[in-house]
C-alpha cells in the first residue's frame, strides 16, 4: 500500500521549470532511492514533498491525505520529516537540544522520551556527546545528529538527503547500516544519494532523475544491473 504518492509534480524556481511532471510512489515499509547527477532535481523533489516548495501542478498524498498545499511544519505533524542535505544542525545548541528541537511539534512526553532513547541506541556517539555543542562535532557526528533530529519527529516516512556526503568510507557503511536498521524498526525511507552503488544495494525500488524528469525506474537490483545506469552513475563500462 502506498504511503506516499507524488503525481505529475511540476515545481518552479521563478521562471525555471525544475521538476517536469515527476511521479514517485513509496509503499509502506520500503526504502526507495532517487539517483541522478547534480542538478537533476533530487533535492528539489524532497523539498517539494516536505513542503519547503509547493508544486505549481500535481498532487502529493501522504497515507491518503493531500499535503501539497500544507506548510512544512504541518506536514511534520502528519508523520513526515527530513534530514536535509548539508546536515544543518543548530551549531550553537547542544546535541541534546538539537534532538529536542526535532520533537518541537509533539506533546507526548512519554513518546518523546522513548524516541530519544531509541536515537541514542542507534547513535551511541550522540549519547556520549549529548552536552557538546553541535557545531563542534565531526561531519559524521553531525550527520548522525541530523538523522536523529528527524527521527525525533516520530515519522512514518523519513526523507534523507545525501546522508553520506563528505564522510569517510567507514562512516558511510555505518550510516547505511543505520538506515537499514531504522527501516527494520518500521520507518519508511525515501533516500537521495550520490553514492548510487550503495543506495541501490539497499533500496527496494529506485528512480533515476535527469533534468527534472524521471527517465528510469525499477527495483534496486534491476537498476544495479542496468548497463545504462552502470555506465552513467556507477562508472562501470
Amino acid at each position: 500500500m502506498a504511503l506516499l504518492e507524488a503525481t505529475d509534480i511540476h515545481t518552479y524556481y521563478g521562471a525555471i521549470h525544475a521538476l517536469k511532471g515527476i511521479t514517485v510512489t513509496v509503499d509502506k515499509g520500503e526504502i526507495v532511492t532517487l539517483i541522478g547527477a547534480n542538478g537533476a532535481g533530487k533535492t528539489t523533489t524532497l523539498n517539494t514533498i516536505c513542503g519547503i516548495y509547493h508544486p505549481r501542478q500535481g498532487t502529493i498524498v501522504l497515507d491518503g491525505e493531500p499535503i501539497h498545499d500544507m506548510p512544512a511544519h504541518t506536514i511534520v505533524t502528519r508523520g513526515l520529516s527530513q534530514s536535509p542535505e548539508g546536515r544543518r544542525v543548530f551549531g550553537r545548541l547542544s546535541v541534546a537540544e538539537n534532538l529536542e528541537m526535532g520533537a518541537f511539534t509533539r506533546k507526548d512526553k512519554a513518546g518523546i522520551k522513548r524516541d530519544l532513547e531509541r536515537v541514542y541506541e542507534l547513535f551511541p556517539r550522540l549519547l556520549e556527546r549529548r552536552k557538546q555543542l553541535a557545531g563542534t562535532l565531526s561531519g559524521g557526528e553531525q550527520q548522525m545528529l541530523a538523522m536523529g533530529r528527524a527521527l525525533m519527529a516520530s515519522p512514518r516516512l523519513l526523507l534523507l538527503d545525501e546522508p553520506s556526503m563528505g564522510l569517510a568510507p567507514m562512516l558511510v557503511d555505518l550510516i547505511f547500516d543505520t538506515i537499514k536498521e531504522i527501516n527494520a524498526q518500521g520507518v519508511t525511507v525515501l533516500l537521495v544519494e550520490q553514492n548510487a552503488l550503495v543506495a541501490l544495494s539497499i533500496a527496494n525500488r529506485a528512480y533515476v532523475l535527469e533534468t527534472g524528469s524521471i527517465v528510469l525506474s525499477g527495483t534496486g537490483q534491476e537498476l544495479l544491473n542496468n548497463p545504462e545506469v552502470m555506465k552513467s552513475y556507477l562508472g562501470i563500462d
